[in-house]
């Protein structure tokens, strides 16, 4: 299809009429046309789309549509089915009103063609840059972020059901793709183990059974896939997805041995990043934050958070359940850079710091306000002993002096084992260490030549460290760190409004386009209520709650 760039002509003489006759106080869609005109003009657009063709549905009027779809929470099929009744939208897109609106499968090809050419940011950033011209957002002041869990669109599925529902999907497709092929291979035993979808409930009673029918799928598996990939097998089918998907899940679940084939276990698994969790969506990872798992994703939302101002998302980030927050600090400062929006205060929480990303933070003429990293040490988790705080670093003699006054006869620096982080080990002589009264309360009876041993990390980063633990004791620095709190009412809303804990696309790149529409969806109605002169929400109290509180 090809794009014929068509310039916005106002909304047309009878649409308005009719729709200011109906809504004489506006409604969002109203006020938004109003304020802040045509927001997605066709040629932003334009990269996405061919030179030659039929033409295409205004892209700008789909990206608004999208928009819109999360703001009210509907279906591909009840938006197309808004576009086409609903007065007040047709105002919004500049509409005549017996316009015919588009088919339902359009905004699906639309998500694609903005995929597939880079384009996820678009309205989130064609917002921003409206709201910047009429000096509502500005860079500087204060923004914070935080993240909450995205469901997967599939079912959380532990070892069994997934090896199990795996095979499955493979013969499902490669029976309606080669049926003639499949049919020379499997038997009735197999259309009885795998046609019906695998649960819980299925499976045999008793660890034994259960550990013999793991065995059993993958054995089918593995002559599935001896088959697939066999010389007199058509080639095409290696390409088919589901197959492909079967070939890493074995390789990740199972080895074979002279004695047969057996479940991978503990260290033999492949790490969480690249282990699949469904055959069904190879993007989502099984997380877990603060006790709780999820398979699925991870949202992260900065916004502003100044009094003078609209609260609105400056940047949203997707990635899938396992990466750490602090693996997207500098990714978010990095966005915010590029949409010349950094802020003077970032407010985070703890997931979000480390000694490396206060003086990065630093380093981009911001700072990074959030509690520092708890004193992982032994001493320090169980609140007994003498932790880091205890002891006192020499930096210029390269020596650290231990809480009872002794030396340190080690110093040596190293990276760490997990994150290759550069860290500093101090070790204190086992003939000081054994007979000091401390002992006891300090580091385990040592044997050897070595007594206690400290790990902090390079000078620069643990003073950094230091002064945020010493500032993050005073009452100030607790009062300015208590508007992070309102990013809560963020996640809140975005899920409430626009579905934002389950994505609706089950791959890790439609479900960060969803997520900038459900952004560009909150910002819309948050100006509204701006120019509407409407409150911030409060905190939501019970009414025992308030009962208890008034006493």
């Amino acid at each position: 299809m090809s794009l014929e760039p068509r310039a916005d002509q106002g909304v047309p003489e009878l649409t308005a009429r009719v729709v200011r006759a109906a809504f004489p106080r506006g409604t969002l869609a109203v006020r938004i046309r109003e304020a802040l005109g045509s927001l997605f003009e066709d040629e932003v657009f334009a990269g996405a789309f061919a030179v030659r063709g039929r033409p295409a549905v205004s892209p700008g009027a789909l990206a608004l549509v999208s928009v819109l779809q999360y703001a009210e929470g509907l279906t591909d099929r009840q938006a197309a089915d808004q576009v086409r009744a609903r007065m007040d939208w047709k105002f919004l897109l500049g509409l005549e009103l017996d316009d015919p609106g588009f088919d339902a499968s359009v905004l699906s090809l639309f998500r694609s063609r903005l995929i597939e050419h880079g384009l996820e940011q678009t309205t989130l950033q064609l917002v921003l840059e409206r709201l910047r011209g009429l000096d509502l957002l500005k860079a500087g002041g204060r923004q914070r972020t935080d993240s909450t869990h995205v469901l997967a669109a599939v079912r959380t599925l532990n070892r069994m059901e997934f090896v199990g529902e795996t095979l499955r999907a493979a013969l499902e497709a490669l029976a309606v793709a080669a049926p003639a092929w499949l049919s020379g291979l499997v038997t009735a035993e197999w259309a009885e183990r795998y046609g019906p979808r695998v649960d819980d409930y299925r499976f045999p009673k008793g660890e034994e059974v259960r550990e013999q029918w793991s065995e059993q799928v993958g054995r089918d598996g593995f002559v599935l896939l001896e088959a697939v990939y066999a010389p007199t097998a058509p080639d095409w089918l290696r390409e088919i997805e589901a197959v492909q998907v079967l070939r890493v899940s074995w390789i990740q679940q199972y080895h074979r041995d002279e004695k047969g084939v057996h479940w991978r276990e503990g260290k033999d698994l492949p790490p969480v990043h690249h282990r699949l969790c469904s055959p069904y969506d190879t993007d989502a990872r099984y997380g877990i934050k603060r006790g709780s798992g999820w398979t699925g994703y991870k949202a992260h939302l900065t916004e502003t958070c100044e009094p003078d101002a609209p609260h609105v998302i400056t940047q949203v980030a997707t990635t899938d359940a396992v990466v750490a927050d602090t693996e997207m600090t500098e990714p978010v400062h990095q966005a915010l850079a590029e949409r010349e929006l950094l802020p003077d205060v970032h407010v985070v929480d703890a997931g979000y710091t480390t000694a490396a990303l206060f003086l990065a933070a630093t380093g981009r003429g911001m700072e990074l306000l959030g509690p520092a990293p708890h004193d992982s040490s032994r001493q320090s988790r169980e609140d007994q002993g003498f932790s880091r705080a205890g002891f006192t670093i020499d930096w210029d003699d390269e020596s650290a002096v231990c809480p009872a006054g002794h030396r340190s006869f080690e110093w040596w620096e190293q990276k760490h084992h997990r994150n290759g982080t550069p860290v500093i080990k101090v070790f204190f002589s086992a003939e000081h260490c054994r007979p000091c009264p401390k002992q006891t309360s300090c580091t385990k009876p040592p044997s050897g030549r070595r007594g206690r041993g400290i790990t902090f990390l390079p000078r620069e980063r643990h003073e950094a460290l230091e002064a945020v633990r010493q500032a993050q004791e005073s009452d100030e620095w607790k009062d300015r760190y208590a508007i992070r709190a309102g990013v809560e009412g963020t996640i809140s809303q975005a899920v409430r409004v626009t579905g934002l804990r389950r994505t609706r696309y089950r791959n890790l790149p439609t479900t960060r386009l969803g997520h900038v529409f459900a952004a560009t969806a909150i910002n819309i109605i948050r100006i509204d209520r701006w120019l509407t002169g409407t409150p911030l929400g409060g905190t939501r109290t019970s009414h025992l709650e308030a009962l208890i509180l008034a006493a």
